[in-house]
């Protein structure tokens, strides 16, 4: 498959990128500094400058498959990214969210509002980013806490109304995710909905 990794030089996107790869597919890698995809040199693979609050710079094209590993410490990003993505018209967008806002606030209980306050002015912009995702008929995955390590051997995805409450102290890793996210990418489950990648 022909894929586009958007925030490629990002721990997720790296991984992304990784698992892409592995699996055999063409990447496109979009980074602000291509230059921090620090990955093997691949003839299936390649590297450019993009910035997702700046639509033009952003080398996507109408037959590929968008995942982003997107993530940003300022409110404003992700939705302008969102819209970015969803302006290219690729063939399918899958996007990273966080488990515990927006539509998965509900199943993720109590420990959603202390996420909420932790993210501040950020959260609006995720359930905004999240939203024209879902809009379009894209596919937004709603991960725990972040870690690295390896891939999880007992991982699996479910849908959001299967989802456990949200744990701070339980955490899957990028890796794990990354996984979840090419199965989508390759054998479509969840169109226009949020799912949850689980390492057990």
């Amino acid at each position: 498959m022909n894929l586009t990794v958007l925030a490629a030089s990002g721990r997720t996107g790296l991984a992304l990128t990784r698992e892409a790869l592995r699996r055999g597919h063409t990447v496109t890698a979009i980074a602000r500094d291509p230059g921090r995809i620090t990955v093997p040199p691949s003839a299936r693979l390649h590297t450019v400058a993009g910035d997702a609050e700046d639509a033009a710079t952003l080398a996507i094209t109408a037959g590929t498959t968008v995942l982003s590993g997107l993530g940003t410490d300022r409110a404003g990003v992700l939705a302008a990214g969102a819209k970015a993505v969803v302006a290219a018209r690729p063939r399918r967008i899958i996007w990273l969210g966080a488990y515990g806002t927006g539509e998965s606030a509900e199943v993720a209980g109590e420990a959603a509002a202390a996420l909420s306050k932790l993210l501040g002015d950020r959260l609006a912009d995720k359930i905004e980013a999240d939203t024209t995702i879902l809009t379009a008929g894209g596919t937004v995955f709603h991960a725990g806490l972040l870690t690295d390590g390896p891939e999880s051997p007992r991982r699996r995805t479910v849908a959001l109304a299967a989802g456990p409450p949200l744990d701070f102290e339980a955490v899957i890793s990028r890796a794990t995710v990354a996984a979840a996210m090419l199965d989508e990418a390759e054998t479509p489950r969840f169109p226009g909905t949020i799912a949850l990648p689980l390492p057990t």
